[in-house]
């Protein structure tokens, strides 16, 4: 993997107009991407997953608002190295030579991506000739290539289809393959298999992970399921409350995390030794409409410390790639393991990695 940053996110900050005033959505978020890597974004709904994705591709919605921050992109041009901050494009730039051409972006349902009125074909081909002139002929060939790569068969019939016609499993895969016509440097999939069979889903986290080591784009993958991480992801960053609360590699959020919040995650997710009802993490996400400062976790956290309720915890290093911010990090604060079943259950996801279940 190259170690070079493609996508650098610093201190980006995300509010909405709402009938009760500003609402944070995102909150001094930090994230780094490199080329040739999987990130995962995780957290619950709500958590300012998608806020920060169309953040940096200028999709807010009307009500939404960039406070702060800065999304610098890496990108080569004609044989050039050039570097832009993404926050300081206007929608008409970033539209024009960013949205598609350098970053495309899956959606969580393909039926809410794709035209009813249009062929696959036509929307297949259809970037490829408005951001490169692509002849016609051309872009055809390769849209045929394309549903082959992404695994759909018999793709010359497929491209004369309407989306009504293939099922939502395909549908997906027709939406990677759109995103994937016009070579992006960054492909960002937005909960892309919540929509499907869970038979489906499998399917396509594997094609996303294949498609990346054989066209070494780079990705952000975007999910309320920590189970999904675990198949695609090189790096992983866990949301809550807009805010990035713990972030390392794959290995050392799901065997080493340190955060309450991770703890919680980990223990809702299935796994072969379940039994009975699945953990829930008491409480709901916090209203950040009237958000006055300390961690917004402290109210579901059984470890929460008195400072918890004024001051939100800063970010302290683990490792050289692991960081978590929870005050029980603190050099001051008590010592506090993680729960003993959840320790169980991690052995048990350890020996499921060795024997490859």
């Amino acid at each position: 993997m190259n170690s070079s940053k493609i996508l650098e996110i610093k201190n980006l900050s995300v509010t909405f107009r709402t009938s009760v005033g500003e609402v944070p959505a995102v909150r001094g978020l930090d994230l780094d991407l490199k080329k040739g890597e999987i990130i995962a974004i995780v957290g619950e709904s709500g958590s300012g997953k998608s806020a920060t994705a169309r953040a940096i591709m200028g999709l807010l919605e009307n009500n939404g608002k960039i406070k702060s921050g800065m999304a610098n992109f890496t990108y080569s041009r004609n044989g050039e190295t050039v570097c832009c901050d993404l926050l300081s494009l206007s929608r008409k730039e970033i539209r024009k030579h960013i949205n598609g051409r350098r970053i495309a972006m899956v959606f969580q349902d393909p039926m809410t991506s794709l035209d009813p009125t249009m062929t696959i074909g036509k929307q297949l081909t259809e970037g490829m000739v408005i951001h490169y002139k692509t002849p016609k002929k051309e872009a055809w060939r390769k849209a045929s290539e394309l549903l082959e790569m992404v695994g759909i068969h018999d793709a010359e019939k497929r491209m004369k289809n309407y989306p009504h016609q293939l099922s939502g499993g395909m549908r997906q895969r027709v939406v990677i393959a759109i995103a994937l016509s016009c070579n992006p440097d960054i492909l960002i999939c937005d909960e892309p298999t919540t929509a499907l069979d869970v038979t489906i889903q499998a399917k396509i986290l594997d094609l996303i992970a294949g498609l990346q080591r054989k066209t070494g784009v780079s990705v952000i993958y975007i999910t309320h399921d920590l189970g999904v991480v675990a198949r695609v992801a090189d790096y992983v960053a866990v949301m809550y409350a807009g805010r990035i609360v713990e972030k390392g590699t794959a290995n050392e959020i799901f065997y080493h995390a340190r955060h309450p919040y991770t703890w919680g995650l980990l223990s809702a997710m299935p796994s072969l030794d379940s039994s009975g009802d699945l953990y829930v993490i008491p409480g709901s996400p916090p209203d950040l409409s009237g958000y006055k400062g300390g961690d917004p976790f402290a109210d579901r956290n059984a470890y929460a410390l008195n400072i918890d309720r004024r001051i939100d915890p800063p970010m302290f290093r683990i490792t050289e790639t692991h960081y978590a911010a929870t005050w029980l990090l603190d050099p001051r604060a008590p010592k506090v393991s993680m729960p003993a079943e959840l320790e169980v259950r991690i052995k048990h996801m350890r020996k499921e990695e060795e024997y490859g279940i």
